[in-house]
């Protein structure tokens, strides 16, 4: 039981979803379901090793490792939301979700979404104080400032999906039950309700524009003084290594916040299915297997356990 946009009780005629998916060929279902695996297991295996690198060894227990290791467990969890249920579908003729099925897919996907978003602004000003204020690193990007930090990231998103899964499933759908998507997504799923989403919408922009654009404006501006910072090295080695760490980091980070921008910024009128399709894969798939690989993996610190552990179980 959902409300309606004048506030009555009204109880939708839709029970269940059917998720589309991407193809009814065979041939590319099979070709699918195989990158996506795939890709699947390299983020589990990756993001899992990671977290065990940094919880074995006392000299990773730092705030931006703290914070890394939070964007492996979102990453893990954000794939988690969508990848199973996306290989369940391609390979099998039940392409059916139930109505809560999808409020939870909903939920879980807009919480993890958002919370990815918020820890990536963190992460920039954890990286903005340790180039610009090293001599005050210790003091401000301390345990307990991240821990809070963190949870209130957390509690952020937590309201923006409730809000969100709200206004998109106290709508009556009557119209259609096929979502042209792999998953239950807020722009799609409005797309079948048989009432004025102009609410809904509203509300969506919204918190996309606090949540989304909010945080990728405020890595940017972080981005600007390390550059500025970088600038002011003397050594070019130093200064190259410097940029080409942050190239690679802004790189992964327009990635992820283009796709969700332009998937729930955009006007309804250019609403695409195959496009959506692909740009859902960039934040859902494709970024939470290149995150640890671009912030983490390539760290000299994180080799150098890696390579620790190697040796010792050699021995």
């Amino acid at each position: 039981m959902f409300k309606n946009d004048v506030g009555e009780s009204n109880e939708t005629s839709v029970k269940t979803f059917i998720l589309l998916g991407l193809s009814n060929v065979l041939e590319l279902k099979i070709v699918y379901s195989f990158i996506f695996l795939v890709m699947y297991t390299s983020t589990l295996t990756i993001n899992v090793l990671l977290i065990v690198v940094v919880r074995s060894n006392e000299k990773l227990r730092t705030p931006m490792y703290f914070l890394l290791c939070n964007l492996s467990l979102i990453d893990i969890c954000f794939s988690s939301t969508v990848v199973p249920k996306i290989l369940a579908n391609t390979l099998s003729e039940d392409k059916s979700i139930s109505f809560l099925g999808c409020a939870t897919q909903l939920y879980c996907h807009v919480t993890l979404g958002a919370m990815e978003c918020l820890l990536l602004a963190v992460m920039s000003l954890d990286r903005y104080t340790a180039i610009c204020k090293p001599l005050h690193y210790n003091s401000i990007m301390n345990k307990g400032f991240c821990v809070h930090l963190t949870f209130a990231c957390w509690v952020l998103s937590f309201l923006g999906s409730i809000i969100l899964t709200e206004f998109t499933f106290r709508l009556s759908y009557c119209r259609s039950n096929h979502i042209n998507h792999y998953f239950c997504e807020m722009p799609q799923i409005l797309q079948l309700s048989c009432q004025d989403i102009w609410l809904s919408e509203l509300v969506e922009y919204i918190l996309v524009i606090i949540l989304g654009l909010g945080s990728l404006l405020f890595i940017i501006t972080s981005y600007v003084f390390i550059t500025l910072a970088i600038l002011k090295i003397s050594t070019t080695n130093q200064r190259q290594k410097a940029f080409s760490t942050c190239a690679s980091h802004l790189v992964i980070v327009f990635l992820f916040f283009g796709a969700i921008l332009f998937m729930h910024l955009r006007p309804p009128s250019s609403y695409s299915p195959n496009q959506d399709k692909v740009l859902a894969l960039i934040y859902t798939v494709v970024a939470p297997v290149l995150n640890p690989i671009i912030y983490s993996i390539r760290n000299k610190d994180i080799k150098d356990c890696m390579k620790k552990i190697r040796f010792a179980r050699f021995y």
